[in-house]
């Protein structure tokens, strides 16, 4: 599994932490931590929330090219 570099980037475009990330859906920082990293395979329901809070879609984040 690749890094989520596009998951980081529309974080950081936001400018928001990890954290307030993490806050806003529910999941520990270091969820957020592993799936920009590549360590952990987000659930379909925990994406669908990623993307509605960095307002993106699943295939603007999530989808391998």
């Amino acid at each position: 599994m690749a890094k989520n570099l596009r998951m980081k980037a529309a974080r950081a475009a936001l400018d928001m932490s990890q954290q307030e990330l993490a806050d806003k859906i529910e999941v520990s920082r270091q969820t957020i931590n592993a799936i920009e990293k590549g360590d952990y395979n987000p659930t379909i329901k925990l994406c669908i929330a990623i993307c509605k809070t960095l307002g993106k879609t699943l295939d603007e984040l999530f989808w391998e090219e």
